[in-house]
């Protein structure tokens, strides 16, 4: 409950004091790459149950670009600076507000992800996902999956407020850091395939925006 009224303050604090950085990046987004200006996707969240995440838009659209290929080739110098400094994340306060979300805890992945789980692995959805997390904080997406997932589980086993805190403050520092914004080679984390399976990149297949993972 705690958490929750913390989740439900910060965030809206965040919208309001942010709402001028809101306004920056919409126009710039506007002018300088078109519609949409938010990317939606469907994601898991609590007890794996879907809801709309909201982040602003990164890449080309591949309804407007056919065969635009890999994420890499599809991320705009534009969504590579918002990616650098965090700032396509903003729009995910909404979801905090809303209840989907919490500022701190496992990121939401991709909703076909779900089925490739192992059971400890699933554990990552016993709490809401966050904005950020431990996994964060420890690599971001330049890490493996069996890793990063596994950081996930011991927040799940180990959350409370005093760590959620840490974990904000660690946050900022990276962020201003510029660390861990890719995985190594790749424009985000490449596909999981599954506990201790080969991984394919992200987007390889040319399915759009639809498959990103952060």
């Amino acid at each position: 409950m705690i958490k929750r009224v913390l989740d439900i303050v910060l965030a809206a604090v965040g919208l309001i004091v942010l709402s001028p950085v809101f306004v920056v990046v919409t126009l710039v987004l506007w002018l300088r790459a078109g519609r949409p200006i938010l990317f939606r996707q469907t994601r898991p969240g609590l007890a794996g149950r879907p809801f709309v995440l909201y982040k602003f838009r990164t890449m080309t659209d591949p309804r407007a670009e056919a065969g635009s290929g890999t994420d890499a080739r599809r991320l705009t110098p534009l969504g590579r600076r918002l990616r650098e400094t965090s700032l396509d994340e903003l729009p995910e306060l909404w979801n905090v507000l809303k209840g989907d979300m919490s500022l701190v805890g496992p990121r939401p992945l991709l909703m076909s992800y779900l089925e490739r789980y192992s059971p400890a692995q699933m554990r990552r959805h016993e709490v809401k996902p966050g904005i950020t997390g431990w996994a964060q904080i420890h690599g971001r997406n330049d890490t493996t999956w069996d890793e990063r997932l596994a950081q996930d589980v011991w927040y799940v086993d180990n959350r409370s407020l005093l760590l959620d805190a840490r974990i904000l403050l660690r946050t900022v520092l990276l962020v201003l850091r510029r660390e861990g914004i890719a995985s190594v080679g790749h424009a985000t984390m490449p596909e999981f395939r599954g506990p201790g399976r080969g991984v394919t990149i992200s987007g390889s297949s040319s399915t759009g925006e639809g498959r990103q993972q952060e």
